[in-house]
């Protein structure tokens, strides 16, 4: 996949129309503050999915502008594609000028992979983290993923408002039955999804993993949930009593967690600052490697802040060993881009091409 353009009219703080990237790599580098990392979210929302950033979604159109818009065109599939979303009081997406029911309907369109310096959360924080890394990622490569999502959410959330009664009025009992038979049918194809998804990442994260960290550690993922002796079905109704209780709903897909391990260790509890950021580094990185085995085609990769906190070695490997597919990284200090082998730097300043 190649983007060949990308143009903003007051989307953030970005008036922009860039038309000559770098197949490889383009370096968005200036001060903070100047619109770098807006350029990335601008790209990232063309694959259909929410904002990396935190907020309201009003806070996309620049201050004292009621619209915006973003544009590029690209290339996927061989086929020359655009795709335009604007922001006004909805937002509204269209591919190839036709407008589509859902900025959504995006996903599978644009691929990209985004690395922020909160993904080392995927890492450090809570289950529910790494659940988004695996979501996001399936969604891309597998769209009808998203429906079968949002379908399971729907159905834990009735289940839910369900079962809070459950102690005070037993009849309630039978109108769990067909919300926890969706909840089955659709958690055990969000199960195998996730599973089949983590298996074919492990093909190449070890050798990214290497590449970042000079070979010195072995890595790898597992996907588990909490007990696969029964079904989810059968587990679900066994646990009613505990969950009425609770208000909610203990078992499926939604309480599973990702194991990343460095060196047979928990890289959560025991893995250093350094080793937790290259870890998180190397899943989005793998991320790409997945969507290329099942598409056909590497994903852009979009990095921000990447380099700052990279020694050396690592920053080499960034900018000159991510190689057969479009980059971008967003950088402060120019020294670090100094080792830059080819490519294209793009300098932004008050949110325009400088």
């Amino acid at each position: 996949m190649l983007v060949n353009s990308f143009y903003s009219n007051n989307f953030r703080n970005l008036n922009i129309d860039i038309t000559d990237f770098s197949s490889h790599m383009n370096v968005i580098c200036g001060e903070n503050a100047q619109g770098k990392t807006n350029i990335l979210e601008g790209l990232w929302l063309f694959t259909g999915a929410k904002s990396f950033r935190m907020g309201n979604e009003n806070t996309f159109i620049k201050f004292g502008s009621d619209k915006g818009v973003i544009k590029s065109d690209f290339v996927f599939g061989g086929v020359k594609n655009s795709a335009k979303i604007e922001f006004g009081d909805k937002k509204t997406a269209y591919f190839n000028e036709k407008a589509l029911s859902s900025p959504q309907k995006l996903a599978g369109k644009f691929n990209a992979v985004i690395f922020t310096p909160d993904d080392i959360g995927i890492v450090r924080d809570g289950p529910d983290k790494r659940r988004r890394f695996l979501d996001v990622n399936i969604g891309q490569i597998f769209p009808q993923y998203i429906d079968v999502l949002r379908d399971y959410l729907r159905a834990v959330k009735q289940r839910n408002e369900i079962i809070k009664n459950l102690r005070y009025d037993s009849t309630s009992a039978i109108l769990l039955d067909s919300f926890e038979e969706a909840i089955a049918n659709c958690g055990e194809k969000i199960i195998n999804y996730r599973k089949n998804y983590v298996e074919t990442l492990n093909k190449s994260l070890l050798d990214i993993y290497n590449g970042l960290s000079g070979g010195r550690e072995n890595i790898i993922l597992s996907y588990f949930n909490k007990n696969e002796e029964k079904s989810l079905l059968e587990l679900l109704k066994e646990a009613r009593r505990e969950d009425s209780f609770t208000g909610t709903t203990s078992i499926g897909p939604h309480r599973d967690d990702l194991s990343i391990k460095i060196n047979g260790i928990d890289a959560r509890t025991f893995g250093s600052q350094g080793q937790k950021r290259s870890v998180a580094l190397s899943l989005k990185l793998s991320s790409a490697e997945v969507i290329k085995e099942k598409t056909g085609e590497y994903p852009i990769c979009l990095l921000d802040d990447v380099m700052s906190e990279l020694d050396e070695t690592r920053q080499n490997y960034i900018l000159n060993h991510i190689s057969g597919r479009q980059s971008f990284i967003t950088c402060c200090d120019p020294k670090s881009i100094e080792r830059l082998q080819s490519g294209k730097i793009i300098e932004i300043k008050n949110g325009e091409v400088n």
